[in-house]
């Protein structure tokens, strides 16, 4: 066999192991990881209701006359 072509498979196995390596490490540190968009502090709240109304991004999006409920 040519020593170039060894060369460069021996190389090739040295990227792929590393690529492997860093996936690998990727996965095991952001196991279980998740971010939700919900508001703080709704845990408690008695209904939906309730929990809207605290919101403080929704304060202007509010209007107590057109109530929709989606399931």
């Amino acid at each position: 066999m040519d020593l170039s072509l060894l060369g460069v498979v021996a190389a090739v196995a040295v990227v792929m192991l590393s690529l492997l390596i860093v996936i690998l490490r990727y996965l095991y540190r952001h196991k279980g990881t998740y971010h939700t968009n919900e508001a703080k502090g709704t845990e408690f709240a008695e209904n939906a209701d309730a929990a809207l109304k605290n919101d403080p991004s929704l304060q202007d999006a509010v209007d107590e006359s057109k109530k929709e409920y989606f399931i």
